[in-house]
């Protein structure tokens, strides 16, 4: 699959909205392995692309393979360090407690995500864990980049199971 063209903001950094475009292609690519279209990218703090990564419980039989924490792993081994301290996970989907406690212990500087998620979300959906004043890292929080998008690849995964 080809990936969408991207532009650059002063000083070289990829922008929320051709990120976004970025985990949308790589949602598209869980799609077609029949997975929940959920993609992660993770960039550096200049901008830089790090790691990118799909859906791939299904595939995998793991249900730990959330694009956010194959996106982290994946950074963490580029890195050679699991402190993601100056890096921003870009996400299409709400990250639900399991992906929202990772980037927190990663201490992901920036969280950038589409579609809400009503059932599972743990960014101020149902829970608030990024924010959560008990832990010792909270996150800057950017909702809603290309939510309609993002919400319609989903809303069409679903609506085709039923």
């Amino acid at each position: 699959m080809s990936r969408p063209p991207v532009s650059r903001a002063p000083g070289g950094a990829i922008s929320d909205h051709d990120a976004m475009g970025l985990a949308l292609a790589e949602a598209e690519t869980a799609l077609a392995a029949g997975e929940v279209p959920v993609g992660a990218v993770l960039l550096s703090g200049d901008g830089a692309v790090l790691a990118s990564a799909a859906n791939l419980r299904q595939v995998t039989a793991d249900p730990t393979a959330h694009a956010e924490v194959l996106a982290l792993r994946a950074a963490g081994a580029a890195l050679g360090n699991w402190q993601l301290v100056d890096c921003t996970l870009v996400v299409t989907l709400e990250p639900c407690t399991m992906c929202a406690g990772a980037l927190v212990l990663a201490r992901v500087r920036r969280l950038v995500f589409g579609a809400w998620d009503d059932k599972a979300g743990a960014v101020g959906s149902l829970w608030d864990v990024v924010r959560d004043r008990r832990l010792n890292h909270r996150p800057e929080v950017l909702a809603g980049v290309r939510q309609d998008e993002c919400a319609a690849l989903l809303t069409r995964f679903f609506a085709d199971r039923r």
